[in-house]
C-alpha cells in the first residue's frame, strides 16, 4: 500500500504533466490570444495562469522554509508584485516548470510523520500554523480549480484544450510516454521499479 507521502509525490509529478500539457497548448497561441479577455474569474489566460504561477511560489516557498525550520518570508506579497509577471506563454513556460520541479523535489523528500508537522502562514493579518498536509492539498485543489477555468477559456479558440481528467492509470502508461520524455519523467520514478 502506498503511503500518503508518495501520495502527495504522485499529486506534484501530475501537477507538472497537467501544467505542462496545458501550457503547450496555450503555447499555440499567438501573445494576443494568450492576453485576450474571456470569461472565468481571472479575465485571460495569461492572468489566470500567472496567478498559479505566483501562488504556487508562495506556497511552495512557505513550505520549503518550515521544512527547514525556517521563518516564515519577511515579504511574501513579493510574489505577487507584479500581479503578472509573465507577459508571454514563452516566459510562463519555464517560470511553471521550475516551481513544479521544486514542489516534486520538496514532496519527493517527505514522509509521513513530517505531514502533520507544522507550516507557517503568512497572511496579511498575521502568521498562523497549518499542517504541510493541509497546505500540499490546499495548494493541488487551487491548481485543479484554475487549470479548469483556463481549460474551459482555452476551448474558446482554436486550440483543442488537452485531456485534464487523468491521473495516472497504469494500463495509459504509453499514452503519457511522449510527455514523460519531454519532461524527463519515468514511471519508475513515480512508482519505483514498475507502476502499481
Amino acid at each position: 500500500m502506498t503511503s500518503l507521502a508518495h501520495h502527495f509525490l504522485t499529486m506534484a509529478y501530475n501537477n507538472a504533466w497537467a501544467n505542462h500539457r496545458l501550457l503547450k497548448a496555450c503555447a499555440q497561441l499567438s501573445d494576443a490570444e494568450f492576453a485576450a479577455p474571456r470569461v472565468s474569474f481571472f479575465p485571460s489566460l495569461r492572468h489566470t495562469l500567472n496567478h498559479n504561477l505566483t501562488v504556487d511560489w508562495f506556497y511552495v516557498d512557505m513550505l520549503e522554509r518550515s521544512l527547514r525550520g525556517a521563518p516564515p518570508n519577511p515579504d511574501p506579497g513579493r510574489f505577487f508584485e507584479p500581479e503578472q509577471p509573465c507577459g508571454t506563454c514563452a516566459e510562463l513556460i519555464p517560470a511553471q516548470r521550475a516551481v513544479d520541479q521544486r514542489l516534486i523535489d520538496l514532496a519527493d523528500g517527505l514522509t509521513d510523520a513530517q505531514l502533520d508537522g507544522p507550516v507557517q502562514v503568512p497572511r496579511r493579518a498575521g502568521t498562523y500554523v497549518d499542517t504541510v498536509s493541509r497546505i500540499l492539498a490546499h495548494l493541488f485543489q487551487h491548481q485543479i480549480h484554475h487549470r479548469g477555468q483556463a481549460h474551459a477559456m482555452l476551448a474558446g479558440t482554436a486550440v483543442v484544450p488537452p485531456q485534464l481528467d487523468e491521473f495516472f492509470c497504469s494500463n495509459e502508461a504509453a499514452l503519457r510516454a511522449a510527455d514523460f520524455a519531454e519532461l524527463g519523467f519515468s514511471e519508475a520514478q513515480i512508482w519505483g521499479a514498475a507502476p502499481v
